[in-house]
C-alpha cells in the first residue's frame, strides 16, 4: 500500500483501539485503580517493568503487587519500613523479590525528597530526547543500592535496547488525549518526542506494513518506525502504537 493507504489505515486502526475498553484486556487496568498522581507512578512503573509475557499473568501479578502495598502505594512506601517488607514473597518470570525490594528501596528515598517520579527522568542535557530521558532515569534508579541482577529489569537505551517497558510506561504518564487510556499527568515531557513501546509483535507488524526493514527489534528499530509515525502525527506519533498493537494482537496482522 502506498503512505496514502498506510496513514488512513494507521489512522483508523489507532480510532478503534484507543478506545476504554482497550483497558479491560491490558495491564494498564491495574493502574486505572488509583487517581492519586503518585499512585499511578509507582504502580504504574511496576505494572510497566513485569509486562512481558502472558497478560492474564501480568494482571494477575499486578493484583498481587496491589495487594502487597495495601491497596495505597505511596503511602505503603513512605510509612512502611525495609524490616517491614522482609516477609514480602514476589515472582514475575525472571523478577523476584530482591527486584521488587530494591524498587521498593529506591522508590521511598526518592519519594522521601520528591513528590513526583518524573524528576527522575528529566535529563539536564539542554536539548535531551527521550532516549536521554529514559538513560537519565536509569543511571539515577540504579544510583541507589542494588544487586546487578536488577540491572537487567531497566534497560539501557545507550546500548541499543528499544526500552520497551520504559516507553511504554512513558506513554502512559506523558501522552494526553480525551480516550482516557493515558494518563498524561506529567509535562516537562514533549508527547511529540515519546516512542512507541517496541516489541516482537509490534516489530513484525511495522515490517509487514513497509516502515521498518531493519532485522532487530532495537533503539535504531525504533527510530526508523518512528520517522514514518511522526511524518503522520508529529504531535502524537505515539497514538499509532494502539494500532500496531492492536493489528498484531486483536487481528493477527
Amino acid at each position: 500500500m502506498n503512505r496514502k493507504e498506510l496513514k488512513v489505515l494507521l489512522d483508523e486502526k489507532a480510532d478503534l483501539y484507543n478506545r476504554p475498553d482497550f483497558i479491560q484486556t491490558d495491564p494498564i487496568q491495574i493502574v486505572h485503580r488509583f487517581s492519586k498522581q503518585q499512585d499511578i507512578e509507582i504502580i504504574g512503573l511496576l505494572m510497566a517493568t513485569i509486562a512481558w509475557g502472558n497478560r492474564r499473568s501480568i494482571i494477575n501479578n499486578g493484583e498481587r503487587l496491589v495487594q502487597i502495598m495495601e491497596n495505597s502505594p505511596h503511602d505503603f512506601l513512605l510509612n512502611t519500613t525495609e524490616e517491614d517488607w522482609q516477609k514480602i514473597e514476589f515472582v514475575h518470570r525472571t523478577f523476584n523479590r530482591e527486584d521488587l525490594l530494591f524498587f521498593f528501596s529506591a522508590l521511598k528515598q526518592h519519594y522521601s525528597k520528591e513528590s513526583s517520579l518524573e524528576t527522575m527522568f528529566l535529563s539536564v542535557t539542554n536539548t535531551p530526547s527521550i532516549k536521554e530521558h529514559i538513560f537519565h532515569f536509569r543511571t539515577t534508579l540504579l544510583s541507589y543500592p542494588h544487586l546487578q541482577r536488577t540491572e537487567k529489569h531497566i534497560s539501557n537505551p545507550m546500548s541499543g535496547s528499544a526500552a520497551k517497558r520504559l516507553n511504554m510506561f512513558l506513554r502512559w504518564m506523558v501522552r494526553k488525549d480525551d480516550r482516557g487510556i493515558d494518563f498524561g499527568i506529567w509535562n516537562s515531557i514533549p508527547q511529540s518526542s515519546l516512542r512507541i513501546p517496541l516489541d516482537v509483535h509490534t516489530g513484525n507488524v511495522a515490517r509487514k506494513l513497509g516502515i521498518l526493514s531493519r532485522k532487530q527489534n532495537d533503539w535504531k528499530a525504533l527510530d526508523e518506525i518512528h520517522a514514518t509515525l511522526d511524518s503522520f502525527d508529529p504531535k502524537d506519533p505515539s497514538r499509532y502504537d494502539f494500532a500496531l498493537f492492536g493489528l498484531g494482537a486483536f487481528e493477527n496482522y
